[in-house]
């Protein structure tokens, strides 16, 4: 199971902070029951019955989730280890065992919203171990409390709102409502929001249960999946060999070219693996550079993202439905190493002193640092393959 609050981590990493006069006001918790009061009055004129924003009542500000909140560990694992872990034996096993056990509901789940099997197990499976670990905290007690808290408070909000919709329309109650320290609801992890405006009733018992009901889950994150611009009948990862002379520089996810063209650029297919018989456009992604792992990434990966902004945890769970779906455990590549947390701080300080912008020196390889260490591998004449490695730090600290 990936940690609790990983998908939102990403999320809330995007999310503007509060204005700095609330600070004063929300750092205190003994203005949380008035300010719980004004969110009952909102919730009402939107229209909540007063049943539901009866939920709320007893509530208390959790000084714990806000402390989860602070401690959030930075996520600097590299593909190879993170991957190792995630994609284990055992998840293998019973994902297997899972989609030949509810065969009749992922072929009808398909011929509806295009999704396979494959894909959907690989979120099941990686988000809560197949529904086995959903959190046990009460969901409106975190909601509120961040909610109220000055960090992000407007996005909170949303979540809570949305919360009471989903008691409201009855498809739980605030009881049911547990999860992780940051709200997360169900074993598939979906934003209250999300449950709000995708979760489906597809067992027919007119709820939208994404805690009890296989059906409502699986349909469900097919409903957000297509909602995300998933395309039916298209691949999403094909794992690759490449030539030593390619041209580096084109391993880039805002880079497509037809399957034909990496062809003849000397891209083949890995073995165990297969290339799809349309010339689909496709990028090259290298999560940990040239020396590693290599793979066709299509449109429908560009969905993962969607689902997590982690690179590294949206690479996982493609690769994990690659693997659910047939391929081979993926290739190591011939030296692919990642550098150690402090000195992706030092390579990304370095680059910003150069002038280049990495986004936010937090020792995470993310998309700004890519976009800055392949701006700074053609400036100094190295193979442009977007990966910060020991020999470009070595260079950047020399000032050569």
């Amino acid at each position: 199971m990936r940690k609790a609050g990983l998908q939102l981590a990403t999320f809330l990493a995007l999310a503007l902070s509060a204005a700095p006069a609330l600070a004063a006001s929300c750092n205190d918790a003994s203005g949380f029951p008035a300010w719980l009061d004004g969110f009952r009055k909102e919730a009402a004129q939107n229209g909540i019955s007063a049943k539901a924003i009866g939920a709320l009542d007893g509530l208390a500000y959790a000084p714990d989730v806000i402390a989860k909140d602070r401690a959030q560990n930075v996520f600097s694992q590299s593909f190879l280890e993170f991957s190792d872990r995630m994609v284990a034996k055992y998840r293998l096993q019973k994902g297997a065992q899972l989609i030949k056990q509810n065969a009749k509901l992922f072929d009808r789940i398909e011929k509806d919203y295009g999704v396979p099997a494959a894909v959907l197990v690989g979120f099941w499976g990686l988000e809560t171990d197949f529904g086995a670990n959903l959190g046990n905290m009460p969901t409106l007690r975190s909601l509120a409390t961040l909610a109220y808290d000055c960090r992000r408070p407007q996005l909170f909000h949303d979540q809570l709102m949305a919360a009471l919709t989903v008691i409201d329309r009855g498809d739980l109650t605030a009881a049911e409502m547990k999860g992780p320290w940051a709200g997360e609801l169900g074993q598939v992890q979906f934003l209250a929001t999300h449950y709000r405006d995708f979760a489906v009733d597809y067992d027919g018992d007119g709820r939208r249960d994404l805690i009890k009901s296989v059906p409502d889950v699986l349909a469900s994150a097919a409903n957000l999946l297509v909602h995300e611009g998933w395309q039916r009948d298209q691949p999403w990862l094909t794992e690759v060999r490449l030539p030593e002379n390619l041209d580096w520089s084109q391993a880039d996810l805002q880079i497509q070219h037809p399957v034909s063209t990496w062809k003849k650029m000397g891209v083949t297919v890995a073995p165990g693996s297969k290339l799809p018989d349309t010339d689909y456009k496709a990028s090259l992604l290298l999560p940990m550079g040239r020396n590693g792992p290599a793979f066709l990434a299509y449109q429908n990966y560009r969905v993962y993202l969607e689902w997590n902004q982690s690179f590294i945890y949206a690479t996982t769970a493609a690769y994990f439905a690659t693997r659910l779906a047939g391929a081979p455990p993926v290739g190591r590549g011939t030296d692919a190493k990642q550098l150690p947390y402090k000195e992706v701080i030092e390579l990304q300080r370095l680059l910003a002193k150069r002038g280049h912008d990495v986004g936010k020196v937090d020792g995470m390889i993310g998309a700004g640092t890519r976009s800055a260490v392949k701006a700074m591998q053609i400036d100094l004449g190295m193979p442009a393959d977007s990966y910060p490695d020991a020999a470009l730090l070595q260079r950047l600290r020399a000032g050569t």
